[in-house]
């Protein structure tokens, strides 16, 4: 059995082609070791088995290396322990697609439905964004909650959000996810609503003929408009803030990535701005941006942005779009990757997707290597010949932080404008916002005002016209 075993591990390393599977490979659920997060002190289990809810990972292998599934699986995991879940047990499938009916096969759904009755889960979690109709055999067949990986997202991005936009942008998500995949049992979501009795809301509650299904369906809908008109109020003090920092010609730099890649601490180094850090998937959802200023005095900002995922559900792209589009703004990404993870690479792919969808995949790039105090050489020296616009830091020991801010300020946009000028003392602010967004060559204190040779921006160069030495 154990050399069987040996031969089966051996044949799923490979890359699975587009042919035809092996027979004995197709029907293989494989159990993923050491995934369970079943705790050994019974005080903190008794308590955590009251709390949290008792989970199940099933994931689909179509493509890829065993690793690669391997991998994916244990993001999930963590996803799952984000949102607050017990993982039991992990399984996964190799097959050449998703089965269209029940994900993982039908022949497959009695093993997984064993394996939630021996562990005694409620939940099953699916490594993947599942139709409805799978959701609904799952569920029906296994008698258990079955969630996808786009819900499980959506219910960590919920826990997270703190400000008023982030709830708004959120719940606006949920309710796009939710309206595709309203479902009741015993058929009653098909029944016309009636008086309250019948589970409506009476007279008032519904249109001619209008079913219990529709009358949610409408509710989501007048719901998500209300939040589209407020997100669209709140959009406008970001718009104005971004639109005064253009008209002042302040340079903007966008920390993005991987989710828990180490950007708020990447932030906190540069800046001092003490952002929430956090070692969890999604701790920052709520963009941060803090001034700061190189080292010749010139001003431009830093804003720490939500992470990304593989994956990352379509509905959260379009309702953070407002928040992302910091990202697409900027002039400069701080593209920040986790060094320590197995397949940095594989996410330094994914957050180019995203980048591609929100359209910034035209704004300048660093790759910033983070956590190089846990990861391996080996596979950080593999990034670097992959990427060689790219720094090596570690934003807890301070490692490699100076060549980053030397890196970041010879990449910021350079006033184009050469401007020779005398300023009135009189005009001292003008001389400031030379100092912030401009290049000083020279300055001069004369008897009839200040002499300045600098390089500035088209917009300041305007203002200045008047100053200027013939």
């Amino acid at each position: 059995m154990s050399e069987r075993n040996n031969g089966l591990t051996e044949r799923n390393e490979e890359i699975v082609d587009s042919g035809s599977l092996d027979l004995e490979e197709r029907s293989s659920l494989r159990r993923v070791a050491g995934l369970s997060t079943e705790l050994t002190d019974i005080s903190e289990v008794e308590y955590r088995q009251l709390r949290l809810e008792r989970v199940v990972l099933v994931g689909v292998w179509t493509d890829g290396t065993a690793a690669d599934a391997e991998n994916s699986l244990a993001e999930l995991k963590l996803l799952a322990e984000t949102a607050g879940s017990e993982v039991l047990d992990a399984l996964v499938q190799r097959r050449q697609r998703p089965d269209p009916a029940t994900f993982i096969g039908s022949g497959k759904v009695d093993e997984l439905r064993e394996a939630v009755e021996a562990t005694g889960a409620d939940t099953v979690i699916c490594d993947g964004e599942l139709a409805p109709s799978q959701l609904r055999n799952l569920e029906d067949r296994v008698k258990v909650k079955v969630v996808d990986r786009v819900a499980l997202i959506l219910d960590i991005f919920a826990q997270h959000a703190k400000s008023a936009e982030g709830k708004a942008q959120v719940e606006l998500a949920q309710l796009q996810y939710q309206s595709q995949r309203l479902r009741g049992w015993g058929g009653n979501l098909s029944r016309q609503a009636g008086g309250r009795a019948a589970g409506g809301e009476g007279i008032g509650g519904r249109g001619p003929g209008e079913t219990k299904i529709e009358t949610d369906r409408r509710r989501i809908q007048s719901r998500a408009a209300k939040l589209r008109r407020e997100l669209a109020e709140l959009r406008t003090t970001r718009d104005t803030k971004r639109a005064n920092r253009q008209r002042h010609q302040i340079p903007s730099v966008a920390i993005a990535g991987y989710t828990n890649a180490g950007k708020s601490s990447l932030l906190n180094r540069l800046t001092h701005a003490g952002v929430l850090v956090e070692d969890a998937l999604f701790a920052t959802l709520d963009p941060t941006t803090r001034r700061t200023q190189t080292s010749d005095g010139r001003v431009y900002t830093l804003s720490d942005t939500v992470g990304f995922v593989r994956h990352l559900p379509h509905q959260l792209v379009e309702a953070f779009r407002s928040t992302l589009e910091e990202v697409a703004d900027a002039d400069l990404i701080v593209h920040v990757v986790d060094g320590s993870h197995p397949d940095p690479l594989g996410q330094i792919t994914a957050v180019r997707e995203v980048f591609a969808e929100i359209g910034a995949e035209g704004v300048r790039e660093v790759i910033v290597v983070n956590k190089t105090d846990a990861a391996d050489p080996a596979v950080v020296r593999e990034v670097l010949a992959r990427e060689p616009h790219a720094v090596v830091v570690s934003a807890r020991t301070g490692e490699g932080i100076d060549e980053l801010l030397g890196l970041i300020e010879s990449e910021l946009p350079r006033p184009e404008v050469a401007v020779d000028l005398v300023l009135p003392y009189e005009r001292g602010d003008l001389l400031n916002r030379i100092h912030e967004s401009g290049e000083i060559d020279e300055v001069e204190h004369r008897s009839d005002g200040t002499r300045v040779a600098a390089r500035v921006g088209a917009g300041l160069a305007a203002e200045l016209a008047p100053y200027l030495v013939e």
